[in-house]
């Protein structure tokens, strides 16, 4: 019994030592991160997420001194070449780019060409909120590992909206997509590859299409994107979008730029079926009369595509101390909470609320009161589909735009 409270003891006290070890590297984290510039390349489409960026620049002003920079994208792309020319340039510790929201396919490319600051996550304290250790979603990103190279945002899922009004019935899978598209000719499309709303569509098509493969097949979707595996699994796709294209809007001659200029083809009543990776950008357009009162919202019951974004350090990060504290605000509840409210972004926060005190889970609670189009049909109804492997959505971009990019 002694030798049993022994060990006990002896294991309390090598926690304690572990979490006062950490406690005081955070405290220097914090001493160095103070008063300091941090530049921010985070994709600038969304008024309503710039504005949420500049509320985190109004609160790390007043806590840390630090002055935040949104440097607006509109492709994550252009981050990764100017990262990757500073590295060609010699310019391994004033780079121009501290942080960076990224995806899956970026994270790749950057950590293949050691792009990213390793093994820093862990140094957050409000890491441990995500609860990482019953949680491995939050250290795989497309199902790579991210060796603490980058933290959890937040999470989504592609989410269809339409009009109640000219239409009672959406389609509930992929395959009374292609139906109703005949049905109601024009009143749907899709933006052009390689944008990011258009490749979650896509990908959403590629996997939904193989789902009666065999495993051994269907999983190739998860490993690099081989000939061999091409082979297999791409021709569903494009025998799909050759029926669909002609019962698409304009006769799918033309496609637009965005997901923004999919919405206002919405709100403008030219389409009557549209779909979102920010489920909580429909209500607040309705809000905002950018989209007709009769707008809902639902999921497909043949899966809906679901990932978690995360934000990266480059290697050469000027500010790597502010940079982190940045991070770690953003994963604090109180930024997580504000960012999940729908009128703000609705952007499902990344914290276990487990790991929370009652009164802080009580801040993530929906409001009694919102709008019929924030109430997502089939939400558990419909599986969650992950991500493919990031190699994959070179490949479909590619091959679509050979395909059928040169319609205008």
């Amino acid at each position: 019994m002694a030798l049993g409270i022994s060990v006990y003891a002896c294991l309390w006290t090598s926690v304690a030592y572990a979490q006062t070890k950490q406690l005081a590297v955070w405290e220097q984290i914090e001493a160095r991160g103070v008063n300091q510039d941090v530049y921010f390349h985070a994709w600038g489409g969304d008024p309503q997420i710039n504005r949420y960026i500049q509320w985190v620049a109004e609160q790390v002003k007043q806590q840390y001194q630090i002055t935040l920079h949104h440097v607006k994208l509109t492709d994550t792309g252009e981050a990764v070449s100017r990262v990757l020319a500073e590295k060609s340039a010699n310019n391994h510790n004033n780079g121009k780019v501290d942080l960076v929201w990224i995806n899956g396919e970026n994270f790749a490319a950057m950590a293949k060409h050691q792009l990213l600051a390793p093994n820093w996550v862990m140094q957050l304290p409000n890491f441990a909120l995500t609860d990482p250790d019953n949680n491995p979603a939050m250290t795989r990103d497309f199902g790579v590992p991210t060796q603490g190279m980058e933290a959890p945002w937040g999470k989504a899922a592609l989410t269809f909206y339409y009009d109640s009004l000219l239409t009672q019935t959406p389609p509930q899978t992929l395959q009374q997509l292609s139906l109703w598209a005949k049905q109601h000719p024009g009143r749907f499309s899709y933006p052009k590859p390689p944008d990011f709303l258009a490749m979650s569509f896509l990908k959403y098509a590629l996997i939904a299409l193989n789902n009666s493969q065999p495993d051994a097949i269907k999983n190739r979707l998860y490993q690099p994107a081989s000939a061999q595996s091409q082979a297999l699994l791409l021709p569903p796709l494009w025998q799909y979008l050759d029926d669909l294209h002609p019962n698409l809007w304009r006769k799918g001659q033309h496609f637009m730029s965005s997901g923004l200029a999919l919405r206002r083809l919405m709100g403008d009543g030219e389409l009557a079926l549209a779909f979102t990776f920010s489920a909580a950008e429909v209500p607040a357009a309705v809000a905002r009369f950018d989209l007709p009162d009769s707008t809902r919202s639902y999921r497909m019951r043949d899966g809906s595509l679901s990932n978690i974004h995360f934000i990266a350090m480059t290697y050469n990060a000027a500010h790597p101390d502010s940079a982190k504290l940045v991070v770690n605000f953003l994963l604090s509840p109180k930024a997580q909470a504000k960012k999940q409210q729908a009128k703000v972004w609705g952007d499902t926060s990344v914290l276990a609320l487990s790991q929370l005190p009652a009164k802080q889970q009580a801040w993530f609670e929906p409001p009694l009161q919102s709008h019929p189009s924030a109430n997502i049909v089939n939400l558990d109804s419909s599986p969650a589909l992950s991500e493919p492997h990031p190699s994959w959505t070179n490949v479909i971009a590619t091959q679509w735009l050979q395909r059928y990019g040169v319609i205008r």
